[in-house]
């Protein structure tokens, strides 16, 4: 495949799993008033766990070497545990309009640990963009009056970070092992950890939860905490992680949207004044150079 082609269909499958990651928030939103913190942050990685153990023995898949598992160990205290726990948790409190905005600011995170576990330097036109894009997603905080930080703003912003740190060696690994094994595995290495929590804090008034609820589980545990993942680290794999994050500043807008229609959230014309200029800065950061260490191409 040629090289502009493969990064065009990474960039087509990062935007396949950031539409995914849009509706994590707004299906949180509504599991976590039904089942809890806990099993709605932790079951998601139990029932994935199931679903990719049965994928793993079917296909007969190679264990990861000790290398290898030592990077997919950060992927799932990111992915599979920080992430999952720390949004389950916010959203208890906060609306999905204000988790959107400060889970923004991953692109920012998910780039700049790029530069330390896969080697990228992106340009400082690159860079430039992100600030855009990073400061417009602030100016809505403030025009929101999120200004003051929260306990569940500072769970998110350690959501942030974690999920940053998550996504780069995920798309690093995706490369050596395949999209799919990457979160698979991960999983793997998560769900036993978390069987006696889930267990614990199962009730039996949960089973006569609405259908609604029960939908927006099974769509974590399934879509949200694996098969989005797959595309999400494909593409990063094929297109460079520091470029296929910018599509991330996408997903606020998304996730509001999708907020919009499931939740009743209000979506004002500030809000599509910004989404544009966010949406500017992925056009901008998107076409331009990220360099290799060591290398003098593009990536």
């Amino acid at each position: 495949m040629q090289r502009g082609t493969q990064e065009q269909l990474g960039l087509l499958l990062g935007l396949v799993g950031v539409i995914c990651f849009s509706l994590t928030l707004p299906s949180t939103s509504i599991a976590v008033e039904y089942f809890g913190t806990t099993v709605v942050g932790l079951g998601r990685t139990v029932v994935a766990g199931i679903i990719v153990a049965l994928v793993l023995i079917i296909r007969k898949e190679k264990l990861p070497s000790p290398r290898q598992f030592k990077g997919l160990l950060i992927v799932a205290v990111g992915a599979v545990l920080g992430f999952p726990l720390l949004t389950s948790w916010a959203m208890e409190s906060l609306p999905v309009s204000h988790g959107a905005v400060v889970l923004a600011l991953l692109p920012l995170a998910t780039a700049g640990f790029a530069m330390f576990r896969a080697g990228e330097l992106p340009s400082l036109k690159f860079w430039i963009s992100s600030i855009i894009g990073s400061l417009a997603v602030i100016m809505y905080a403030l025009h929101l009056g999120f200004g003051q930080l929260q306990f569940a703003d500072l769970a998110l912003l350690a959501a942030v970070i974690i999920l940053g740190l998550s996504y780069a060696e995920g798309g690093r690994l995706a490369q050596e092992l395949g999209s799919w094994q990457v979160i698979a595995w991960a999983n793997i290495i998560g769900a036993p950890f978390f069987i006696i929590p889930v267990g614990l804090n199962l009730t039996a008034e949960m089973l006569h939860a609405p259908f609604i609820a029960w939908i927006s589980f099974i769509y974590l545990a399934v879509i949200s905490q694996f098969l989005a993942y797959v595309a999400w680290y494909s593409g990063m794999a094929m297109g460079g992680i520091a470029k296929v994050s910018q599509i991330q500043y996408l997903q606020p807008f998304l996730m509001i949207l999708f907020a919009a229609v499931f939740l009743d959230e209000t979506v004002t014309f500030f809000t599509i004044v910004i989404a544009m200029i966010v949406v500017f800065s992925v056009i901008i950061g998107k076409n331009t150079s990220v360099v290799k260490k060591g290398l003098s191409g593009k990536s």
